[in-house]
């Protein structure tokens, strides 16, 4: 099989899944089912640590171990400078909503929001709503990005029940405004409840023309392959359109599949060529035995491609030379990948704050004999580009070339030339003067910046924040 294209999705999810067959259906009559503690757990645990965690050879013996704790007790303590070396791996009790969650479903009202002190006295915390998910509870509601929460179920909201606010399954919100340099309440509640919701990683995208500037620019979420033909056919609506400049909006996306930051690298890089290393892996010395013992030196390297299987031929627009990307700490993983990806081969550069910092990747692992249903997530390699660069792993992260708060209210909708972080894109492309003219009629500009009380937006389910990227098939496959 070509390498470029066995390479272009890293690993199978290690997941097996649970089987609908019980095993007390199978036993002998009157065998019990074989019963597991923690203990067992913590052994298999280790086991698999030891195996394909990328820092398995500073991990301490088995012997030094505490085999009695609880599993998600047992997977902190063998964890490398958990926090500092190792600030990702995690564990939870089912593998199967591991898996979920990974693939963009969860239980959710469906809320991005950041939260900001309503006045000057900072006696009030709102919620501003960065964006409501397609489908979601609270698109359904009629809320929309640029709204306030002022208040859930008639509670005030602040600085000290911020956090919990939106914890119930159901809740009433009441829908604030902006005047006078202040986020006031008003009269409209509606009532959201937490339903199971699949992301749509593309939330918007539009054509901008300035000048002589055809300017591509979408909002992506968060790296799904089930978005990735949306994905492709809307690059060739930009191509058919003949964009010349892009800026691709990764302000809230914490990553996802390898394999889709894969396929936005192939569609956006200068000069298409399959020839061109994209990204290689760096994996710990039993892993990179294994593997290029069996396929090669090379096995761990990806290239470039112009088709894929089930896309077909890959829209490059072919008239990029340069690329801008809106950026936040909440851009994360693969949204960093896809950043290193191209910075050997065309001009790129970064509009908004300094991103989450991580450089590494992780597999989902079950147990393979289903005997219990925990599933971890262990970090297992480290991606460099073609320079050999992995410089964005500290919490720093990439620094902005152009750098924009975005915290001045109220938020404009995706798209307006006036959005804060767009209009800075904007700015570098076209001039302050072009954008002037583009205006028809005067707007309400963001005229006071508010204190937020969390440096990235935050989601109702935490499980849509957490920064991740993971691979889909072995080396080799």
């Amino acid at each position: 099989m070509n390498k470029a294209l066995r390479l272009t999705s890293y690993l199978t999810i290690l997941i097996l899944g649970l089987s609908s067959c019980k095993l007390k259906d199978i036993l002998p009559i009157n065998q019990e089912p074989e019963t597991f503690d923690d203990t067992d757990v913590n052994n298999w645990i280790y086991s698999e640590m030891k195996d394909h965690y990328l820092w398995e050879s500073d991990m301490v013996d088995v012997t030094q171990t505490n085999l009695t704790l609880n599993p998600e007790q047992y997977f902190e303590s063998i964890l490398v400078k958990p926090g500092e070396i190792d600030r990702f791996s995690w564990i939870q009790t089912s593998a199967e909503e591991l898996q979920a969650s990974l693939n963009g479903i969860s239980t959710t009202f469906g809320l991005k929001t950041k939260p900001f002190y309503m006045n000057s006295a900072r006696d009030r915390v709102a919620f501003h709503v960065v964006h409501a998910l397609k489908t979601s509870s609270a698109e359904k509601a009629g809320i929309k990005r640029g709204d306030f929460i002022t208040k859930v179920n008639g509670v005030n909201i602040t600085a000290s029940n911020f956090q919990s606010a939106l914890s119930p399954e159901t809740v009433t919100v009441t829908l604030g405004s902006y005047s006078n340099g202040e986020i006031c309440d008003g009269e409209t509640a509606v009532e959201i409840t937490k339903e199971v919701t699949k992301r749509d990683a593309l939330q918007f995208d539009t054509i901008l023309e300035i000048g002589d500037k055809k300017i591509g620019y979408f909002v992506y979420t968060q790296f799904l392959t089930d978005n990735d033909s949306d994905l492709n056919m809307m690059f060739g609506r930009f191509k058919s359109a003949g964009i010349n400049e892009l800026v691709v909006d990764l302000r809230d996306n914490p990553g996802g599949y390898i394999s889709s930051a894969e396929l936005l690298s192939s569609l956006i890089v200068k000069n298409l060529d399959e020839k061109n290393l994209m990204v290689r892996q760096v994996w710990n010395s039993k892993q990179t035995a294994l593997y290029t013992q069996k396929y090669g030196n090379d096995v761990f390297d990806t290239y470039f491609f112009k088709s894929k299987p089930g896309l077909g031929t890959i829209n490059n627009p072919g008239t990029l030379e340069r690329v801008y990307f809106i950026v936040t700490p909440g851009s994360a993983s693969s949204s960093e990948q896809l950043i290193n990806n191209l910075k050997p081969y065309m001009d790129v550069i970064l509009v908004g704050g300094h991103t989450y910092g991580k450089n590494v990747g992780s597999i989902t692992i079950a147990d393979s004999e289903k005997r219990w249903e925990w599933g971890m997530q262990p970090i297992v390699l480290k991606s460099v580009n073609a320079n050999g660069e992995s410089d964005f792993g500290t919490k720093l992260g990439f620094l902005p070339d152009i750098e924009v708060e975005d915290n001045f209210l109220p938020y404009k909708s995706y798209g307006d030339p006036d959005e804060t972080m767009l209009h800075a894109a904007l700015q570098d492309i076209v001039g302050e003067t072009a954008l002037a003219k583009l205006r028809k009629s005067q707007k309400v500009k963001p005229s006071v910046k508010f204190e937020s009380l969390s440096i990235e937006a935050i989601s109702d389910n935490p499980v849509l924040d957490r920064k991740d990227m993971f691979i889909t098939k072995f080396p080799g496959e």
